[in-house]
């Protein structure tokens, strides 16, 4: 499988849905806490383009987005292929 990563905060609602679903879908992920340091969540807003708020999930490098992103690849069918390779 691919390396995942995803830019959380604690408190977020979404951060934890997307876990959930990367989590059932046996993908093991690198999360990354920004909210309690900026240089952390500046890395994150330019690495997505602007992407301010969280989740920012990364598979492969590549950036998927945020959570309804996440799920809509899924429905998709283009989660299992993304983090497979």
């Amino acid at each position: 499988m691919k390396p995942v990563e995803i830019y959380t905060t604690p408190t977020c609602g979404f951060c934890q849905a997307a876990k959930r679903l990367l989590t059932q879908k046996g993908a093991a992920f690198t999360e990354i806490d920004v909210s309690r340091d900026p240089d952390l969540r500046a890395a994150m807003t330019k690495r997505s383009n602007g992407g301010r708020t969280v989740p920012q999930i990364f598979i492969g490098g590549t950036h998927v987005g945020g959570c309804d992103d996440l799920y809509e690849l899924d429905r998709k069918g283009g989660l299992a292929p993304l983090l497979a390779g």
